[in-house]
């Protein structure tokens, strides 16, 4: 089994990073996805799939992959062997344990890529703003040009709001909140990993 560097916060312990398999834990192969047609074409038929934001495969060790919720719901399992995809609840418990939504954005955040307000990360969870990616394939989160990293991050949980939407939260470059939403299931999102039994 594979080792995952992990940060304890509180009684959870987190992976440290975002997660960049490219395989379910059963072997099968993740679909990598490249072209906004085969995005929609996965999001339409409610079938898993993955993606490098903008295709940028060399980012993958520091930001992962964007994966749509029918990855994360895939029965072959998408975390490795003793990890799971957070509920709802465990999201909640960890902004809980960092002060609240209105604050613990800040502590997530890494020291770097963030620009106003800077991340203390306090919490060493590293969040990095990774972007995301619409059920029509346009990748989001570009400031511009120069600056595609400093706008959002996105972390789907494993738990449905309703048939076609799951909740998920996001980190944004312009404040310190921890935003409680949901999104399409077509969304490619960043995943973080907790581990299966807490300490």
């Amino acid at each position: 089994m594979a080792n995952y560097k992990s940060v304890i916060i509180g009684s959870q312990e987190w992976m440290k990073y975002n997660l960049n398999v490219r395989k379910f834990r059963n072997g099968e192969p993740i679909p990598l996805i490249r072209t906004p047609d085969e995005w929609v074409f996965a999001s339409e038929n409610c079938q898993p799939a993955c993606c490098f934001f903008e295709n940028m495969w060399w980012i993958g060790p520091n930001y992962g992959k964007l994966y749509n919720w029918y990855a994360v719901n895939d029965p072959r399992g998408l975390a490795p062997e003793g990890w799971h995809i957070p509920t709802d609840e465990e999201w909640e418990k960890l902004t809980g344990f960092l002060g609240g939504e209105e604050v613990a954005g800040t502590k997530l955040k890494s020291k770097r890529e963030w620009e106003d307000p800077e991340g203390t990360n306090t919490s060493r969870f590293n969040a990095l703003p990774g972007s995301f990616r619409k059920p029509d394939g346009e990748f989001k989160g570009v400031e511009d040009d120069n600056n595609w990293w400093k706008c959002f991050g996105y972390w789907w949980t494993s738990d449905e709001n309703d048939s076609g939407s799951a909740w998920e939260r996001s980190i944004r470059d312009y404040n310190g909140y921890v935003y409680r939403e949901y999104a399409e299931k077509g969304f490619g999102f960043s995943v973080r990993c907790i581990r299966d039994f807490q300490k």
